[in-house]
């Protein structure tokens, strides 16, 4: 069956799917049952990295003088942005290396969720971020985007701490998922490298890639 309803994708004016042919590739693998441990983690970690420059394309720059070894010249940073990656625990753990590399300044934080599994709701055990809050750009980090339950519980937690510039990551999305994030939180721009078709009963992505949390620690 197809991956994504057709006009999914222009439904959502906060969602940005990452269409690069490496993204789409590795995405593809990422998807196999036959894909062991080792290399769904290397996988999530290299998707992770590429959505990554996607995501940060917009930050800010300011000019700096540079001396070169031939002359001074004026060069580009980024302008004063402090970037922190929140992973929802556990499988958002798998996504932060890879952008890490991007931006090795980044903080990092924690919220732990998980969903129960009658309800389908999540139950929030922890959270921890840096101090200043309001100074930060956040990217909340998680594989799958379903219900969408854990991701508005994530967003709602930091900005009851003060946070006012949240992104969210993930690398498979339901329209479920992406329409209760973007009716809860309609400043949150979502990124996904797929809008997959629905949720199953049980609340899975279909055609999703399974439990992304016990493919990327072997608990399967």
């Amino acid at each position: 069956m197809d991956t994504t309803p057709a006009g999914a994708v222009t439904a959502f004016s906060n969602l940005i799917v990452v269409r690069h042919p490496l993204v789409q590739h590795k995405v593809t693998l990422l998807r196999d049952q036959r894909t062991p441990t080792k290399i769904f983690k290397e996988l999530v970690d290299e998707i992770a990295m590429l959505m990554a420059y996607e995501a940060t394309a917009d930050l800010p720059l300011e000019s700096v003088p540079v001396e070169t070894p031939l002359e001074q010249t004026t060069g580009q940073r980024v302008a004063g942005k402090k970037l922190t990656l929140v992973p929802i625990l556990r499988a958002g753990l798998g996504m932060v290396e890879g952008i890490y590399r991007w931006v090795p300044g980044a903080r990092v934080g924690h919220i732990g969720l998980y969903r129960d599994h009658d309800t389908l709701e999540p139950v929030d055990y922890y959270f921890k971020v840096p101090g200043d809050t309001t100074e930060r750009d956040f990217f909340v980090l998680d594989p799958m985007l379903a219900t969408g339950g854990s991701a508005v519980s994530a967003v709602s937690s930091l900005k009851r701490a003060g946070a006012t510039r949240i992104r969210f990551l993930c690398l498979v999305a339901a329209p479920d998922g992406v329409a209760r994030l973007a009716a809860a939180h309609p400043d949150v721009t979502i990124y996904c490298a797929s809008l997959d078709r629905e949720l199953n009963g049980a609340g899975y992505i279909l055609p999703g890639l399974g439990d992304a949390g016990d493919r990327l620690f072997g608990t399967r």
